[in-house]
């Protein structure tokens, strides 16, 4: 692949997801001041000692940014690596498998789709104990069902080729046949929805975050600081913007890349995988 072949809003897309990778791994180099520390007076404006202005407690407004694209981030990265590992194994064994679990396992998968995400997750997250690995998993099972589908789909595609079938005359097994026949052969297509579902993580979990059930406080999390300064935007500050700001752009940085690569390999559809 020629750097030249790269469009500009790819180039745009990977620049911005570079900046937000740069802050979470060096926050506590780059943040001016602590994750929860107090340091001026609540809301102050941007400019002077506090280039984006404090939050409602009187805390950096900048360095809560920078420590939450570290939270947001990592747990979103997380969710979706999770939900990839757990519904891409599923589905692949569905798809190869065939018969009996293939039905149990589309059937189990429409029926936990079928159920509105957001409101499973506030049902979940409110019982159980609010730990950061509880949220990852939460958001991660969910997702899996997404997955799920879109693995189904490829795979099944791929499952009928010929050389698919050449490795089990010769005998191949199950995990043979996933590993190194099938998931070669669906990476790219899967790559691109990787990135589809890491932008939805990032939004769900600032979602969760806003209602009170994601990342908890003292902790920076840029869906929690706009529940934290929303009051403001009534006296006009603009405190609850910046971190809103900050997650439109990720998530826009985020398809801009997706979007080029969904241009670059196969298409989607599996109309082999609609169970």
């Amino acid at each position: 692949m020629r750097l030249r072949s790269i469009p500009l809003s790819a180039w745009v897309g990977i620049a911005g997801i570079a900046i937000a990778l740069i802050c979470a791994i060096f926050a506590p180099w780059l943040a001016p001041h602590g994750e929860s520390e107090i340091v001026g007076d609540i809301w102050a404006p941007m400019g002077g000692d506090f280039l984006l202005g404090t939050d409602n407690l009187g805390r950096d407004l900048l360095s809560r940014l920078i420590y939450g694209a570290r939270t947001t981030i990592f747990v979103a990265l997380a969710a979706t690596v999770l939900s990839f590992s757990l519904g891409m194994l599923l589905s692949f064994i569905a798809a190869v498998t065939g018969g009996l679990v293939d039905q149990l396992f589309s059937r189990f998968n429409d029926l936990m789709m079928a159920i509105p995400t957001l409101i499973f997750a506030l049902v979940v997250l409110a019982v159980l104990p609010q730990q950061l690995w509880i949220l990852i998993l939460v958001m991660a099972v969910l997702d899996s069902t997404r997955v799920y589908r879109i693995g189904r789909a490829v795979a099944l595609d791929v499952a009928v080729m010929e050389f698919v079938e050449a490795a089990r005359l010769r005998g191949e097994g199950t995990g043979w046949i996933i590993f190194r026949e099938i998931l070669p052969n669906t990476l790219s297509p899967l790559l691109a929805e990787f990135g589809l579902r890491f932008a939805f993580s990032i939004l769900f979990l600032s979602t969760l975050s806003f209602l009170g059930l994601g990342i908890q406080p003292p902790a920076a999390d840029w869906g929690g600081m706009v529940k934290d300064n929303k009051d403001g935007i009534i006296f006009g500050i603009s405190a609850a913007l910046v971190p809103g700001a900050a997650i439109a752009i990720l998530t826009i940085c985020v398809n801009l890349v997706v979007d080029w690569l969904m241009k670059r390999t196969s298409s989607l559809k599996g109309g082999r995988g609609d169970a």
